[in-house]
């Protein structure tokens, strides 16, 4: 089975290279991005059966820093 994980910062938290693409697209011309939001998305093969549980443990051990991120979990 495949899962897809999304992580994002959380709304509050600043975001320097969102900040950056959003600077460096109206440099390239593309005007009227007024905000940008960087994230990771992660890609697990897992062995079928494996729980949303015991993926949001694996989110929640290492792949997001929940303190300042928050994750979701899409089966593709």
């Amino acid at each position: 089975m495949k899962v897809r994980v999304h992580v994002m910062l959380k709304t509050g938290v600043l975001d320097p290279q969102g900040e950056a693409v959003r600077h460096a697209l109206g440099a390239l011309g593309f005007e009227g991005v007024s905000s940008v939001r960087q994230g990771k998305v992660i890609e697990l093969e897992l062995a079928e059966g494996t729980s949303d549980e015991t993926i949001g443990e694996m989110c929640e051990k290492l792949l997001a820093n929940t303190v300042i991120e928050s994750y979701r979990i899409e089966h593709i």
